[in-house]
């Protein structure tokens, strides 16, 4: 009993005297080595799609089957654009502005702010077409116009929600109310990333605001490490990326060595997924210290380049969004989203469109043309278009100060794909002669998802995770691959 009191007074003794310096760089596997492998091989583990287990919770992984895309840019135009300013000619409706529609068109149709029997109010713009497929848009879009034969514009869209918010989630995460994962995190929970020095689904915002917040690229309830990352438009794209004052590297490098063991020593005794998003976070902040400053200093970009999406390098703009946009995709990017705010036309849809159109219309047309000459088209899907359409009928009150606008709506809208396994110089559906009803090939928001999942090579029946006791996906229970839009 004295021969062990002796022994473990000896250890004691010898324990006080090892430094915290000691285990970090003077014995042979300290913890900055330990931080350093992980670094480097990626040790971190998840749960697989149907059991099992893989490396690291954003290691890339085999589709379910064939993909004609590896990324997604998503061009979201937050507030709606009028499809019928746009994409959608209608005559019929300049025939009868400032008549009601027929009761028997309207049916039980419901609005925000405008009575069912509101006068039509007739497109603003004159239309053509372009191309050698005839695409047909407004002058407002002279910019698309040069690329119409790469695009295929949709003219059936359909969704279930006619209020901004619950519209805009459900075009994101295939559901109305916050608390389902985004479209970009289901993507990059199905096929993990392609870079190590970037986070796999990345956000950013133009614009005054985002009805559906943060809800839109939220996880939901996957891990937290599949959330899209809101990057800032100019400046640093994450705020405190530097060290501070007095940081040095190797300080740097201690820290988080140490924070990664304690980290790694929970997740192996626990198992918590939030655990390996803690240390991948940690790690991707690192990695980040080098390449956001590169990605965001665009001196390496041709004055063509810039001069082509209007951008001037040191102003936040759409145009200086999509250019990141096309460098993230070529840095191993899986899903990255814009959102440009300020399309809700209640009042003046003349005076929102135009100007909206001077923000967007270059740099979406420039980003197509460009990632169509570098080679990155057909394995980057560009999927532009808002959360539902404007009315036939106008929106006038002398109380709210309105006149001359559309309110919302659901029944049918415009977008427009490109890239990425996308059939090019087509029109798909039709709506009746006056904008109001899909009358062919319908696609609901449950199909646009579904075929976007399709050409990144996930099926999107297939792509589910088990909460609460039931299988999820990013469909619902609904869906089909638009196989018109496939090449």
């Amino acid at each position: 009993m004295a021969g062990a009191t002796r022994f473990l007074g000896t250890m004691a003794g010898d324990l006080l005297a090892v430094t915290r310096r000691h285990f970090f760089a003077d014995c042979g596997v300290g913890v900055g080595k330990i931080a350093l492998a992980g670094l480097l091989c990626g040790t971190l583990r998840r749960p697989a799609v149907g059991g099992g287990a893989t490396l690291s919770p954003l290691a890339a992984r085999p589709s379910h089957q064939s993909a004609s895309a590896t990324a997604v840019i998503q061009l979201f135009m937050a507030g709606a654009p009028s499809q019928l300013e746009l994409f959608d000619h209608k005559p019929a409706l300049a025939r009868i502005e400032g008549k009601p529609l027929p009761p028997d068109v309207i049916g039980g149709q419901r609005y925000a702010f405008i009575r069912p029997d509101a006068a039509v109010l007739g497109p603003r713009f004159r239309f053509a077409r372009h191309g050698q497929s005839g695409g047909e848009v407004s002058e407002m879009l002279p910019h698309l116009a040069k690329v119409v034969d790469d695009i295929a514009i949709v003219k059936s869209c359909r969704t279930d929600q006619f209020n901004h918010a619950p519209a805009q989630i459900f075009m994101n995460c295939g559901f109305a109310q916050p608390g389902r994962p985004s479209m970009g995190s289901w993507v990059t929970y199905g096929l993990g990333s392609e870079s190590d020095e970037l986070p796999a689904f990345v956000v950013m915002s133009t614009g005054s605001g985002i009805s559906g917040g943060s809800a839109n690229w939220s996880s939901g309830f996957l891990p937290s490490v599949y959330a899209g990352t809101r990057f800032r438009n100019a400046g640093p794209p994450i705020l405190n990326v530097a060290s501070p004052p007095g940081a040095d590297a190797r300080l740097a490098d201690d820290t988080l060595g140490l924070v990664s063991a304690l980290n790694r020593r929970g997740l192996a005794a626990d198992g918590d997924a939030e655990i390996a998003t803690r240390i991948a976070a940690y790690e991707m902040a690192h990695r980040l210290q080098t390449s956001a400053p590169e990605l965001m200093d665009l001196a390496d970009e041709s004055a063509e380049t810039l001069g082509l999406y209007g951008c001037k390098p040191a102003e936040a703009s759409f145009a200086r969004a999509c250019l990141i946009a096309r460098r993230l995709v070529e840095r191993g990017v899986r899903f990255v989203t814009i959102y440009h705010e300020g399309w809700d036309a209640h009042s003046d849809v003349a005076g929102n469109v135009r100007g909206n159109c001077q923000k967007t219309d270059q740099a979406s047309a420039a980003l197509v043309s460009d990632l169509k000459r570098r080679g990155l088209l057909d394995r980057t899907l560009v999927v532009w278009g808002g959360e539902f359409g404007r009315t036939p009928m106008v929106e006038a009150s002398a109380v709210l100060g309105r006149s001359q606008g559309r309110d919302h709506h659901a029944n049918a809208f415009t977008m427009w794909l490109a890239g990425g396994g996308i059939r090019y110089g087509i029109t798909h559906g039709a709506t009746d002669e006056l904008g109001f009803h899909v009358v062919e090939d319908e696609v609901h928001v449950h199909d646009l998802q579904a075929t976007i999942l399709h050409c990144l090579g996930l099926d999107h029946e297939r792509l589910t995770y088990r909460h609460q006791g039931r299988d999820f996906r990013l469909t619902d229970v609904h869906g089909r691959v638009v196989k018109k839009l496939l090449a």
